[in-house]
């Protein structure tokens, strides 16, 4: 007896592919068995397009919060001067005092909204590659940021007398 297997080295056939499989031979398979062809698959697909206008407010709101970014990263970098003219502006009566835990928390915060943006990018730029709707993200991205960096600019304010008084004047009216 023959062994009917391909030897090393040799490409065994469809049909023998088949029958080595355990498989039956393809033209005693019924119709519905057999695949389909390839063309008919893809058509099957769904096909996702390009939203242009989810694309361009994305790239706008991403341009946005890099200018937002850096503008609010540097007063974060010399922060005991905008807390100063925060507290102005508020009408607070006093400057800012805590000025060694506003520098290490004014530095956390720029940290932060940097690391915070970039992770925004990352993740619309991936959902924008798939081409599934990214408008969302920004807006999230800028959320959830916003409330790290007001968490760390906190901090420090509330560790300064001037404000402190402050907040005690105007809750006690």
């Amino acid at each position: 007896m023959t062994d009917q297997r391909p030897q090393y080295g040799e490409l065994a056939t469809p049909e023998e592919q088949r029958r080595a499989a355990g498989l039956p031979p393809l033209d005693q398979m019924p119709d519905a068995a057999v695949a389909a062809p390839p063309a008919a698959v893809e058509a099957e697909l769904p096909v996702r397009r390009t939203n242009p206008v989810d694309r361009f407010v994305t790239i706008a709101l991403l341009a946005y919060g890099l200018i937002n970014v850096v503008l609010t990263a540097i007063s974060y970098l010399d922060f005991p001067t905008a807390m100063n003219e925060v507290m102005k502006i508020v009408g607070v009566d006093g400057e800012f005092t805590n000025i060694a835990q506003g520098r290490v928390w004014g530095t956390i915060a720029a940290i932060v909204l940097v690391v915070g943006w970039s992770v925004t990018v990352a993740v619309s730029l991936r959902r924008l590659r798939s081409r599934r709707l990214s408008w969302w993200v920004p807006i999230v991205g800028a959320a959830i940021t916003l409330l790290l960096t007001s968490i760390c600019a906190a901090i420090p304010m509330m560790g300064d007398p001037a404000f402190v008084d402050y907040i005690m004047s105007t809750t006690a009216r």
